[in-house]
């Protein structure tokens, strides 16, 4: 790995897990959603400051460049990453659909109430 690429991952990956911290403490990012990003930026981390690891990595998977492994890595993240945002957001469909079903029952309620006081 050449200096420049491994001086821009290092830093790219510090500031992904500094700005990660800085959701955190914010508010804006609940430690449930933001353990994956943070295994993602320690991830980057551990291979630019390891750069053997990453070679070994590369033959391993038979790949012939090590950026190549980054890329293959970067995507298998991002395809991790969409799949959890996959099942939050189908749980939140199901949640969804029982507070409106509850809302709905509820309403129903009211207005039979209402008609019977009359």
């Amino acid at each position: 790995m050449s200096p420049m690429s491994r001086f821009l991952s290092i830093g790219m990956s510090v500031a992904l897990i500094s700005m990660i911290f800085y959701l955190i403490r914010r508010g804006s990012l609940r430690e449930k959603y933001a353990i994956i990003w943070i295994l993602t930026g320690i991830t980057i981390l551990f291979f630019a400051i390891f750069d053997k690891v990453l070679f070994a990595v590369t033959i391993l998977f038979g790949i012939k460049t090590p950026i190549n492994t980054m890329f293959f890595l970067g995507i298998f993240f991002i395809i991790a990453i969409n799949l959890s945002f996959s099942l939050i957001v189908s749980s939140l469909v199901e949640q969804n659909k029982k507070i409106v079903q509850k809302l709905a029952l509820l309403e129903m309620e009211i207005i039979s109430m209402k008609q019977d006081s009359k």
